[in-house]
C-alpha cells in the first residue's frame, strides 16, 4: 500500500497515530504492540474530535508513570521489545534519530542523552504506535508533502527557544525534507514526528499517481483559526505505466523439445520482454506448442525473424496488445560470499533464481534456506520507499 500524507498544519507522533488508526489500524493491534514492549502505566484511547469543522482521530495517550525522562538506553530497550520484528526495528530507528540529533547539539554520547520533553511515556507510545499501524495496514511507500513551519518559540527545559525547535531542525536536515512557511502560530513539526518520516523511509514530494482506497484525518491538540489542525493521509494502491507491445505467436507441431528450449532464451536475449511455450492440440488430435513472444515494436521484426527461422514455421499471428508495468528497481546482496540478483517490485523482493542456485550448490544448502536469507537481506537492502510513486 502507498501512504501519502499532506502535513498543511505540520506533523508529531500522535497526529500521524490518529491519522492512520482513522485510516483502518485496529486499535488493538497498536496497543498490543506498545504493550509488548513493557512499559507500564499507560492507556491509548482514540477520541473523535471536530478541528476547524472536520472530523479527525485524536490519539490520547493516558500516563500514570511520573517518569517523564529517561537516557535514550533505556527508550532503546523498551521498544526493542515490540512486536513484530518489523515494528521494533522501525520505532528503533526513530528512536535512534533522536538519540543522534541530541548527542550533536549537546555534545554528550548517545546512549547517555537524557531525553526530557521526548523521554516519556508519550515517546514510547507514538514510535511503536505509528511503527505497528505502519506495519498492520501494509504500508509499503510512504510519501510526504511538504511541511508547513510555524512561528514563534517553544518552551523547554532549556528554555525558550526559537521555531523549529534545534532538533526538529537537525532532523529536517537530515531529512532534506521540504518546508514551507506557515502563518501558524507555535510548533507545527515535533521532533518525534520527524523522526518517525526518517524511520519509516519517507520521499517528500507531491501526491503519487495511485488509485485511492482511504483516507483518515489525526487531530492535533489544539484549534487554529481559520483552518483544521490535521494531519491528513490517503492510502492507494500502485498505478502501473500501460505499455504498448506487440504479441507473436506460431503453432509448430514438428519441433523438438530441445529447440524449443533453446528458442526462449534466444528471443529473450534478441530484446523480447518475455516469450514462453504453451501445450496445444492441433488438427487431426496432434499435440503440438505455441510459441508466444511479447515484444517493443521496435524490436519485433528481429524477434519475428528468429522464430520463422528457427522453428520452419510459415506464419505466426502479430497483435498489439497493452501491458500493466508497476515499477520495480534491481540491485544485488551477498550471501555468505555469493552474489544474488534482488528484484523489487510494490509487493516484495524476488531473488533471481539462477544466482541462488549456483549459491546454494556452492554453499550445500537447500535452495529454499539461500532464497529466504538473500530475500531478507534484500528486504534491508532495497526498501520499499526506493522505489518511488507505485513501489
Amino acid at each position: 500500500m502507498i501512504l501519502w500524507l499532506n502535513p498543511a498544519t505540520g506533523v508529531s507522533g500522535d497526529m500521524l497515530l490518529g491519522a492512520l488508526i482513522d485510516l483502518g489500524a485496529p486499535l488493538d493491534g497498536v496497543r498490543a504492540a506498545v504493550a509488548a514492549t513493557g512499559l507500564t502505566g499507560w492507556s491509548l484511547e482514540v477520541e473523535q474530535v471536530h478541528r476547524g469543522g472536520l472530523r479527525a482521530a485524536r490519539a490520547v495517550v493516558a500516563v500514570r508513570d511520573t517518569v517523564s525522562r529517561r537516557r535514550v538506553g533505556e527508550l532503546r530497550e523498551l521498544v526493542a521489545r515490540a512486536r513484530p520484528g518489523p515494528v521494533a526495528a522501525l520505532a528503533g530507528r526513530a528512536v535512534a534519530a533522536l538519540a543522534e540529533v541530541e548527542s550533536d547539539l549537546h555534545g554528550v554520547p548517545a546512549d547517555e542523552v537524557h531525553l526530557h520533553e521526548i523521554g516519556g511515556h508519550d515517546t514510547v507510545v507514538d514510535t511503536v504506535g505509528v511503527a505497528a499501524a505502519l506495519h498492520l495496514l501494509g504500508v509499503e511507500t510512504l510519501v510526504c508533502g511538504p511541511l508547513a513551519m510555524g512561528s514563534g518559540t517553544v518552551s523547554t527545559r532549556h528554555g525558550e527557544l526559537p521555531l523549529p525547535a534545534p532538533a526538529t531542525a537537525a532532523l529536517l536536515a537530515r531529512a532534506q525534507a521540504p518546508v514551507v512557511a506557515s502563518p501558524i502560530a507555535g510548533e507545527t513539526v515535533t521532533p518525534t514526528g520527524i523522526a518517525l518520516l526518517l524511520a519509516a523511509g519517507a520521499r517528500f514530494g507531491p501526491l503519487p499517481t495511485m488509485d485511492v482506497v482511504g483516507v483518515g484525518y489525526g487531530a492535533g491538540g489544539r484549534e487554529m483559526p481559520g483552518r483544521p489542525n490535521v494531519l491528513a493521509a490517503l492510502s492507494g494502491c500502485a498505478t502501473g505505466e500501460v505499455e504498448s507491445l506487440v504479441l507473436l505467436e506460431t503453432n509448430v507441431d514438428d519441433v523438438t523439445g530441445e529447440l524449443l528450449g533453446y528458442l526462449v532464451p534466444r528471443l529473450l536475449a534478441a530484446g523480447a520482454a518475455d516469450a514462453w511455450v504453451t501445450p496445444i492440440v492441433m488438427k487431426k488430435s496432434r499435440p503440438a506448442h505455441t510459441v508466444h513472444v511479447l515484444v517493443d515494436p521496435a524490436r519485433a521484426g528481429g524477434c519475428e525473424r528468429i522464430l520463422l527461422a528457427e522453428t520452419g514455421s510459415l506464419g505466426l499471428r502479430r497483435s498489439s496488445v497493452d501491458r500493466i508495468a508497476l515499477p520495480r528497481s534491481t540491485g544485488t546482496v551477498v550471501v555468505d560470499g555469493y552474489e544474488i540478483g534482488i528484484k523489487r517490485g510494490p509487493w516484495g523482493v524476488k531473488p533471481e533464481h539462477d544466482d541462488v542456485a549456483v549459491a546454494a550448490a556452492a554453499l550445500e544448502l537447500p535452495l529454499r534456506v539461500v532464497t529466504e536469507r538473500a530475500r531478507v537481506l534484500g528486504e534491508h537492502r532495497f526498501p520499499r520507499s526506493e522505489l518511488g510513486p507505485g513501489g
